[in-house]
């Protein structure tokens, strides 16, 4: 029998410390991301910092493609909702509008001036702006706690208007947390202030899935065993929920590279993201 325990929860969730060569993040995004949004600005295909809130940080990003949008894709940052805004990640975008889709971008407001649950509640605000901008089907992806709020968003909790939750066509939660009560064992929860009962209504691997979900959970290979863990987990439990579900370890990638394959037209990462 193989018995298997968490002793050290910081670094079962640590990623930095455990990704040689970490320190090239968060700043190796910086300039592609930034050089993307000056090359679709001189386009006229950037719409930057549309408010969708009263919040300081309620802005979003809307990148288009060069013709009608066939849909719109939602991308949400990580940063275990404590770090980081839309700037950092905007040649994400590539893939998704090379490929015809319109691309949103929110900020949202960070713990611990706001709680999870209020995030949940800023990014449907988000999605709802954005698809009032863009007609068509609607995919979701987010990264790690990015993750955790794309699939929050197709529970049957979920904080959309049910008109913009129909226009779901995918989601996709790469790395994702998507059970938070480990969370509350880290040193991080000093910030984040998760609690029994807000773990309980906003995990979606503890909530049900709206009807139709589609979702695929996507991680590295060489991801930390807890992610790989979350990423499996939301799959197994939805399916028995009736959602159409799918895992995928995509080899030799590791937390923050990841997410790489969203700027890539032609990868598996952003090919899945926009399926049919």
């Amino acid at each position: 029998m193989l018995e298997h325990r968490i002793a050290d929860w910081d670094n079962a969730y640590a990623n930095g410390a455990n990704i040689a060569g970490s320190d090239r993040w968060p700043a190796a995004w910086v300039e592609p991301a930034q050089a993307f949004r000056d090359a679709l600005s001189a386009e006229g295909r950037a719409r930057l910092d549309i408010a969708y809130g009263g919040g300081r940080r309620n802005r979003l990003d809307l990148f288009l493609p060069s013709a009608t949008p066939k849909g719109l894709v939602v991308f949400i940052h990580g940063g275990y909702w404590m770090a980081f805004d839309k700037s950092f990640w905007s040649h994400l975008a590539n893939g998704a509008v090379s490929s015809g889709f319109a691309v949103a971008m929110p900020s949202y407001t960070l713990c611990p001036e706001i709680r999870i649950a209020g995030i949940v509640q800023e990014i449907g605000a988000a999605i709802g702006k954005a698809a009032g901008l863009v007609d068509g089907p609607l995919m979701l992806t987010g990264h790690s706690a990015g993750g955790h709020l794309a699939s929050r968003m197709v529970t049957t909790t979920t904080p959309l208007a049910a008109d913009v939750a129909r226009r779901i066509r995918h989601v996709v939660s790469i790395s994702g947390v998507h059970d938070l009560r480990p969370i509350m064992q880290t040193e991080m929860n000093a910030t984040l202030a998760i609690d029994e009962p807000e773990a309980l209504a906003e995990s979606p691997a503890l909530l049900r899935s709206m009807d139709g979900a589609r979702i695929t959970c996507w991680a590295g290979g060489g991801e930390r065993a807890e992610f790989l863990r979350q990423n499996a987990l939301l799959a197994n439990i939805w399916t028995g929920l009736g959602a159409a579900t799918s895992t995928v370890v995509e080899p030799d990638r590791h937390h923050y590279s990841i997410i790489d394959g969203l700027a890539d037209p032609a990868h598996p990462l952003t090919q899945a993201l926009i399926s049919e």
